[in-house]
């Protein structure tokens, strides 16, 4: 691939996986067209496998290039946690809005987290395992994160029925947090039905 080509970032409509489509760009678009690159390889590795020289000639540009950018390896997947937080926020947002908030909004918004997790398994351990996250927490990104879109389907699920809208939203984030990891480290199938039953209408 030549240096005139830059990948755009998309989700998937019905499976929450991060689509790759190619366009041309321009030099001021590279950091872009570098993060897109790095989601297309973290779609098909572990984030230890990832370098930045790979990135660089995926994008078809030299490592100089990159390091105008992003100086070392932690610099570029603090830029990947941040774009994976966007993604997953933008995942949950939808499929709350589609069941219309309140309680079914809330167990939406539990289930777009783990198939979030099961779709993009590398970017997701990304985002809530490594130190960079820290540094991925934007102003802009904190409206993307979990626990506050949790919170505020948790707080129109406490309106309508009582209770403590945060103490849901930890409760919430336990279930789902731990039903994600469970599934990507193998101790229970990867199964539909087994989202739908025990994330359920909470």
């Amino acid at each position: 691939m030549s240096a005139s080509d830059v990948y755009a970032v998309t989700m998937s409509g019905n499976d929450n996986s991060v689509n790759i489509k190619k366009r041309s760009y321009h030099h001021g678009d590279l950091r872009a067209a570098l993060i897109a690159e790095g989601l297309r390889l973290l779609a098909e590795r572990d984030v230890d496998s990832l370098s930045l020289r790979e990135v660089a000639r995926g994008v078809g540009v030299s490592a100089t290039s990159v390091y105008r950018h992003f100086p070392d390896k932690d610099a570029l997947l603090a830029a990947l946690a941040q774009e994976g937080l966007v993604q997953l926020g933008a995942a949950q947002r939808a499929a709350g809005a589609t069941a219309g908030g309140g309680r079914a909004g809330f167990a939406a918004t539990g289930r777009a987290y783990v198939r979030f997790a099961l779709a993009n398994p590398a970017l997701f351990r990304l985002i809530f395992t490594s130190p960079v996250l820290a540094s991925a927490r934007t102003p802009d990104t904190l409206k993307s994160d979990p626990a506050m879109l949790l919170q505020a389907n948790a707080a129109e699920a406490a309106a309508q029925e009582g209770g403590e809208a945060a103490m849901r939203a930890i409760e919430a984030w336990a279930l789902v947090h731990g039903l994600a990891l469970l599934m990507l480290d193998g101790q229970i199938p990867a199964d539909e039905t087994i989202i739908e039953k025990v994330i359920g209408q909470r």
